[in-house]
């Protein structure tokens, strides 16, 4: 791998740092943040932390933008002296920036890449949506890899990245909240707390692990589990009444809603 930098290591960057050190142990991981003393120590064993992002930009070919969205464009202002073309390739993390206006900002003829990862990267099992410009140094394959390396990859059409964002980063939060009825309600009908969360984890990476294995619709499998006046039918049923399917779609549709209108 080549050299990495990410700058500003908040929970993404920390997460995409975790999950790049896990698999390349020996990669050169270069990673900037304000405040250095918050940073938990473990981290410091993974990648060399500075304030200096010249320092950093300096040391690095790739380049991951791990910034809020609103101060991306002001930091590659500031910063597009030190950007080299035949050097580095530079990657958003950022959402709602596009592809053009961070090559506006940069010298002609730089990579540039946004990626939309999500916080499973710390554990390696994130999925990344991935849309690319032109690219003259042609790093596809290293960004991919990068990528990969922190779970699986799809590449998009950049018209597509605020979706991205919606169904695989904040889609995380959806599954957990999911997971935590579910841990609920496995307390109510008798289970303790800890004993619930495993239960209910096992079966969601099972029933995942169905999906990718099998390459079947959700729909194939819940058919396996659901027999006539059965105990899952009547569940199923009973949370289609009340809207959960319709719930979640909604919610989906209003966070996109709200990214496209920011």
């Amino acid at each position: 791998m080549k050299k990495i930098g990410i700058v500003g290591c908040g929970n993404l960057g920390a997460s995409i740092l975790e999950g790049i050190h896990e698999i390349y142990p020996d990669c050169q991981i270069y990673a900037s943040k304000r405040d250095l003393t918050n940073v938990p120590a473990d981290l410091f064993k993974k990648g060399t932390f500075t304030d200096n992002n010249a320092l950093l930009l300096q040391e690095s070919e790739i380049i991951i933008l791990a910034l809020k969205p609103y101060t991306i464009l002001n930091f590659l202002k500031e910063h597009s002296n030190l950007i080299d073309p035949s050097k580095h390739t530079v990657i958003s993390v950022a959402t709602g920036i596009l592809i053009s206006e961070i090559s506006e900002v940069l010298p002609e003829n730089t990579g540039v890449y946004r990626a939309m990862p999500n916080t499973a990267t710390s554990v390696n099992e994130s999925i990344t949506a991935i849309a690319s410009s032109t690219d003259s140094l042609n790093r596809k394959d290293n960004v991919s890899q990068l990528f990969e390396s922190l779970g699986e990859v799809v590449f998009i059409e950049e018209n597509l990245m605020e979706s991205a964002t919606i169904l695989g980063a904040c889609g995380v939060a959806y599954v957990l909240r999911f997971m935590r009825a579910m841990i609920q309600g496995g307390i109510e009908v008798g289970f303790d707390a800890s004993t619930a969360t495993k239960i209910v984890s096992q079966t969601m990476k099972g029933a995942s692990e169905l999906i990718i294995q099998n390459n079947s619709h959700p729909e194939a499998e819940i058919d396996k589990v659901t027999t006539p006046r059965g105990c899952t039918i009547v569940g199923l049923n009973e949370m289609e009444h009340a809207g959960f399917s319709s719930a979640l779609i909604k919610g989906i549709v209003t966070s996109f809603e709200r990214i496209e209108n920011k």
